[in-house]
């Protein structure tokens, strides 16, 4: 007896109608693989959606009738459920960057073709990352900045807080990049919710939000295997 996946529940939010329907019309046409769970053209009703639903991702427009969504978005990450892919039309690369930083897991152009924004949802959902190089080098650029340099003895004492296991959980992010955390967990031999619980302690002790900046982090300190990672950075 085959298992069935279960459906991407996917919540749309943008504030133009034309593109809602076309979305909407786009993922219901991949059912049962896919299935819209709602729609909000708005902060305050993504909000609402997002904290009824739970939807497995939400596709969110960063300007909702000229507010921005930025001051929405850590609210609708904190659930612990959803995910956040952007798609947008803003080339702003400081809006796009926080955004990131604020937990979004990828970004898209609202010109990017249909099967692009559904493999996205896909990678998304099962907890990879979809961003271009240009927005990952920044955050590189970012990291290395003379201030950021300075924190290094500070950053020393964060890494010694860290036990054996999770320098090992860290090496393996580095070395399976965007792989999700069901793979890491069997590749480490425990379980997903054990893997989920030492990401959050590592998060906290080194003072990340997420396993792209986890990703960063440990790049620039030369905390990834000892033969150097695998795979290329957490794309897409």
């Amino acid at each position: 007896m085959s298992l069935v996946a279960p459906t991407i529940r996917v919540l749309l939010v943008d504030d133009h109608r034309t593109m809602l329907w076309g979305l909407e019309n786009l993922i219901q046409g991949q059912s049962p693989k896919m299935s819209v769970a709602g729609t909000a053209s708005n902060c305050d009703d993504a909000l609402e959606r997002a904290s009824t639903l739970l939807p497995d991702v939400i596709l969110l427009d960063l300007d909702l009738g000229g507010r921005s969504s930025l001051e929405i978005l850590p609210t609708l990450v904190a659930n612990g459920v959803s995910r956040v892919l952007i798609l947008t039309g803003v080339r702003d690369n400081g809006i796009l960057d926080t955004a990131v930083k604020q937990g979004a897991r990828g970004i898209l152009r609202k010109e990017a073709p249909a099967d692009q924004v559904l493999k996205a949802i896909e990678k998304v959902h099962h907890g990879q990352l979809w961003f271009d190089s240009d927005i990952l080098g920044r955050i590189f650029n970012h990291m290395m900045t003379p201030a950021a340099l300075k924190k290094l003895d500070v950053e020393a004492q964060k890494r010694a807080t860290l036990t054996v296991k999770e320098r090992r959980i860290i090496e393996a992010v580095v070395a399976g990049s965007g792989a999700p955390n069901k793979i890491l967990a069997e590749q480490l031999f425990i379980s997903e919710h054990t893997l989920r619980n030492h990401l959050s302690s590592i998060y906290q002790k080194v003072g990340v939000g997420n396993r792209l900046e986890l990703y960063v982090y440990a790049m620039r300190h030369e905390m990834g295997p000892p033969m150097g990672p695998q795979m290329g950075p957490p794309l897409a």
